[in-house]
């Protein structure tokens, strides 16, 4: 026979959304668990950036402190994936174990699906990079590129001018427009045609990038920009409502639609940095507890009318 143990909350997702959200409720005295699969986004960065206070930690530093912090509030942390969700909310966990929850919050993060191109995967994190605000202090006046990966690559050159003088963007297999071309060239950003072939790494660290004619097109840095997926399934198997781009939507607190369901970090924002995924985790550690709070004195007070009218006719 299955064990279920039950919770008040169970937070899904164990980076910085998912354990702040756990913080908060923990110090309101709720019973919380956090189940974490050990698979961060960041993991392949060195160093958390634009968090004050924590800016230049580790990842896996910052989480183990999180983890730490919240081991004083007697939070549950769970080493496990969740296999399915049903309402009410019943998770079953890949271990077999189950867990019931009044309120569940998803903060399972999102997947970046990169191009295939060799070296692209080994270099990821190191000197082949996505997010500006994440790294580009730590480049700045480095030969740089952009790889023309994704539709949003120009104004990722656009933005990365802000970085470096010496940036060159690689249309590969997206088209240039007339009026992007326009906007590179008058922002001094070299615009080098030609399909990439592969990225030239010698003795572990980035030559540049060779083209599919054999040109080598020398740089320090190349930035792409992935295509970011949710790990939204417990999110939609519970019948979220998304928006067209097909990311669940929520409130300002991190509700979705589905009641007594919250969303925090980049599984319902692929801009959300660590510093903000956390922030979100704060709100929807509030609006959670508050949410629980109504429902106790609705019970209360209708408890409390019960023994009143039984009490009346004695």
């Amino acid at each position: 026979m299955t064990e279920t143990t039950g919770y008040d909350v169970v937070v899904v997702g164990g980076g910085a959304g998912g354990l702040t959200a756990a913080l908060v409720l923990a110090r309101s005295r709720r019973r919380v668990a956090v189940i974490d699969a050990g698979e961060p986004r960041n993991a392949p960065a060195e160093h958390v950036r634009g968090f004050l206070s924590q800016d230049g930690t580790p990842p896996v530093e910052l989480l183990a402190a999180g983890r730490s912090e919240l081991a004083q509030y007697g939070v549950d942390m769970i080493g496990d994936r969740v296999d399915r969700v049903e309402p009410g909310f019943t998770l079953s966990l890949a271990s077999g174990r189950q867990l019931t929850a009044r309120r569940l919050v998803v903060a399972t993060g999102l997947r970046d699906e990169l191009p295939e191109l060799p070296g692209v995967r080994e270099r990821w994190g190191r000197d082949l990079l996505h997010c500006p605000y994440c790294h580009g202090y730590e480049v700045r006046d480095q030969p740089t590129a952009v790889l023309g990966t994704h539709p949003a690559a120009v104004h990722h050159a656009l933005l990365l001018r802000q970085w470096t003088d010496d940036l060159s963007y690689l249309p590969h297999t997206q088209p240039v427009s007339e009026q992007d071309r326009l906007r590179l060239t008058a922002r001094g950003i070299r615009v080098v045609e030609g399909e990439v072939d592969r990225l030239e790494i010698v003795d572990d660290q980035l030559r540049g990038v060779v083209l599919a004619g054999g040109e080598l097109v020398e740089r320090q840095v190349v930035f792409i920009f992935p295509r970011m997926v949710p790990r939204d399934d417990l999110l939609r198997s519970l019948g979220c409502d998304r928006d067209e781009q097909g990311w669940v939507t929520t409130d300002r607190t991190g509700r979705t639609s589905v009641p007594g369901v919250w969303a925090v970090g980049n599984v319902v924002d692929p801009r959300a940095q660590v510093v903000t995924a956390a922030g979100m985790g704060s709100a929807a550690g509030f609006a959670l507890n508050n949410d629980l709070v109504q429902e106790e004195v609705e019970l209360a007070v209708k408890d409390h009318l019960g023994r009143s009218e039984g009490g009346s006719g004695t």
